[in-house]
């Protein structure tokens, strides 16, 4: 199966301070890759360097065999790789449409929308269940509706990689529930591949096919849901719990 995302020695120095230290990753294509570890681990910046927001310090990183290193954000997202973030961003003073419609814009950087990018909003507001919700301004959503809408924002440019950084924090688990199987549709049916970063070990266990654990912005461990459930090492550092 063919790559969509390689890291290779990838290393993030703040000074003296070394937050990623020679990490390694292959994902394929429309797979599912879950990323996680204690606070402090590193994996929020191990997103920010594939997105361009950080610069790495040493290593390489290759979407679809194209190097990242020194593209800005927008040119990597133009590229084919949506984000989400730990705490949603949306515009709260427009409502759910316009909001998804400047997810549409902002892919190809111009101000008038098209026909086919009002159209990927309609679609896009089916997928993710906010149809009723189009007219209503974005303050007024609980938070289970904004993180859709930012998922929403984040795959109406139809990205072939899309990062989901804590998309599940502060939900009920019926809303968890949810959002898990919009994600397995966004996989399954639009063919994106996800790489999501989580805490709820719930959603990492019932949605990744593949697991990588950090600790101290060095990998561990790296491998299915069950062997890293059973992994010594894992469950010293972060699940806290010993073995019998």
């Amino acid at each position: 199966m063919e790559d969509i995302l390689v890291a290779k020695k990838v290393t993030k120095n703040f000074g003296g301070l070394t937050a990623v230290k020679d990490v390694s990753l292959t994902v394929p294509k429309r797979t599912r890759l879950g990323i996680i570890g204690p606070n402090g681990a590193g994996k929020t910046t191990l997103f920010n360097l594939f997105t361009g927001e950080l610069n790495t310090t040493a290593g390489t990183i290759l979407f679809e065999n194209q190097p990242l290193q020194g593209l800005k954000p927008h040119a990597i997202s133009k590229k084919g790789i949506g984000r989400t973030f730990q705490i949603v961003r949306v515009f709260d003073e427009l409502p759910v449409y316009d909001n998804i419609l400047i997810g549409a814009i902002a892919k190809d950087l111009h101000l008038t929308p098209s026909k086919e990018q009002h159209q990927a909003v309609e679609q896009t507001l089916e997928m993710v269940k906010l149809q009723d919700h189009r007219n209503v301004m974005a303050k007024h959503l609980t938070l289970s509706a904004k993180k859709r809408v930012g998922l929403a924002v984040a795959i109406v440019g139809k990205p072939r990689l899309l990062l989901l950084d804590e998309c599940m924090a502060g939900l009920t688990f019926v809303e968890i529930d949810e959002i898990l199987e919009l994600l397995r549709k966004i996989n399954t049916e639009i063919g994106i591949t996800l790489v999501v970063v989580e805490h709820v070990m719930k959603v990492v266990m019932e949605l990744c096919e593949r697991i990588v654990v950090l600790a101290s912005g060095e990998k561990i461990a790296e491998g299915t849901p069950r062997e890293v459930a059973n992994d010594q090492k894992v469950i010293d550092v972060y699940l806290g719990e010993k073995k019998s």
